[in-house]
């Protein structure tokens, strides 16, 4: 590539965002992250991965003061920062190192507002309508919950307040990507491929 490019996915739940973004990555020849992110922040850290992967949408007053001082060191932090908004920071620092090694294509984990400043971004938010979703979920998920539509939407709520708490952003509002893309109305391949000639076509214009 003539630059780099990061590529961020945010999507809905089983939108096909994260097979999009692997297939991306695989196809571009770039380092993928997701769950990656987590055996990363976890070895950095010393924390469990299990923390992790359980970090729920918790308010605390504090954290962003800690946000607008620059993150600043772990040890600098103190006992009374949430140990969530530890977790969320030490993730967007992990998500900062793997971005500064050049170009890579990054899943969920608020990367697109940790990595706002970076002109290297490509943010992209797939999203799908739900009777689409329940198929992918039974499908290709192999999800059996009594209510898959109820469940759908909960996740998507989860990840709504996680995001929207912390940035300063709206999860899913256009003006914070650079491409929306529904992927029920080309398919995943496409959407690939849809994709790829969004970032050729960056490249040419940079």
């Amino acid at each position: 590539m003539k630059n780099d490019i990061i590529i961020t996915i945010s999507r809905q739940f089983a939108s096909g965002g994260r097979s999009i973004g692997k297939q991306v990555a695989d196809s571009l020849g770039l380092p993928y992250y997701d769950k990656e992110l987590i055996t990363l922040a976890a070895k950095e850290s010393g924390y469990g991965e299990e923390f992790f992967e359980n970090i729920e949408e918790k308010a605390n007053n504090k954290f962003l003061y800690y946000l607008s001082s620059g993150f600043g060191n772990v040890s600098s932090w103190g006992t009374d920062i949430a140990l969530d908004d530890k977790l969320f920071l030490i993730q967007a620092d992990v998500i900062r190192s793997v971005a500064a090694k050049g170009s890579c294509v990054i899943v969920g984990r608020c990367a697109d507002y940790v990595l706002n400043n970076n002109p290297d971004c490509i943010n992209i938010f797939i999203y799908s309508d739900i009777d689409h979703r329940i198929d992918r979920a039974k499908n290709d998920y192999h999800l059996d919950a009594p209510n898959l539509k109820d469940a759908i939407v909960k996740s998507d709520k989860k990840r709504a307040t996680y995001y929207n708490y912390y940035t300063d952003m709206k999860w899913g509002q256009m003006e914070n990507y650079h491409l929306l893309l529904n992927s029920d109305s080309i398919g995943v391949d496409n959407s690939v491929e849809l994709i790829k000639r969004y970032v050729q076509l960056r490249q040419q214009n940079r």
